[in-house]
């Protein structure tokens, strides 16, 4: 005798993109479920369509690695209409001007006391130091989104070689400007706060200032590049960064971190 059927269980896949209501004011657009150049391409594309759209009832754009958060004001669109022209805009074919844009040039001073953990990261890859410093300085990264804390950029395209766990004992305090490294990510703590990722430099500038017009040195879709300095040359920057000189180089990209790399 057969015992009783189970039930099958079906599994529906999401279908990209799909809007998600956040609230009354806030609808999230998502692209995909995986950290992915194309996906963000895809939702950085949307971003700039509606940043360009003029749309006086968008009160803000937060975007994430896969999908964008927009605020919108309810009072000043009918959200019906507002949500089908937003599904529409967001099945619009199309990528983001990321890879047409000019990307920042970050100095760092890699080690000693800068980078107490760039030990930890040649001890976990089997690299030395100074090849650690020429791998991280060698390859462009992307912002594919800003988070943590105020200006806290999350970059892709690292030379994977260097992936290196987090720390396992987080600490308290880490010092603005430090360059760090967590698995396949870096990226710049641009206050003074806690966190786990290995620090292997530091960075004099101010990657975050509420006084300025731009807050934050690097902004979601934009590429950096790292340079390594040595200590005169920082402490040369930081001098010009506190008497509020905003000294950013920039350069002009041309292709993916992936198919360049610099020697």
């Amino acid at each position: 005798m057969e015992g009783p059927a189970k039930e099958a269980k079906h599994v529906t896949e999401a279908v990209y993109p799909r809007l998600l209501h956040a609230g009354d004011t806030c609808v999230v657009v998502e692209f995909g479920d995986t950290i992915d150049m194309a996906v963000n391409s895809r939702m950085q594309a949307l971003k700039e369509r509606l940043s360009r759209s003029g749309l006086s009832c968008i009160r803000e754009l937060i975007p994430t690695y896969r999908s964008v958060a927009v605020y919108f004001d309810p009072d000043a669109v009918d959200p019906k209409r507002f949500l089908n022209m937003l599904e529409e805009m967001s099945r619009s074919e199309g990528t983001s001007s990321a890879e047409r844009t000019t990307g920042v040039v970050i100095p760092v001073c890699y080690g000693g006391e800068f980078g107490p953990d760039i030990a930890n990261v040649a001890a976990h890859t089997g690299l030395t130091e100074d090849e650690i410093v020429r791998r991280h300085a060698g390859t462009d990264c992307y912002c594919y989104m800003l988070g943590f804390t105020p200006g806290f950029a999350y970059l892709g395209g690292m030379d994977e070689t260097l992936a290196t766990p987090r720390l396992k004992e987080p600490r308290e305090k880490i010092p603005t400007g430090s360059v760090g490294v967590a698995g396949k990510q870096t990226g710049i703590y641009p206050i003074e706060s806690p966190g786990g990722w290995q620090l292997i430099g530091r960075t004099p500038l101010r990657m975050f200032d509420p006084r300025r017009s731009a807050p934050t040195v690097i902004e979601a879709g934009m590429w950096v590049r790292f340079r390594p300095v040595d200590h005169a040359e920082y402490d040369r920057l930081a001098a010009l960064a506190n008497k509020g000189d905003v000294v950013v180089e920039r350069f002009t990209r041309e292709s993916r971190p992936e198919e360049r790399k610099r020697t």
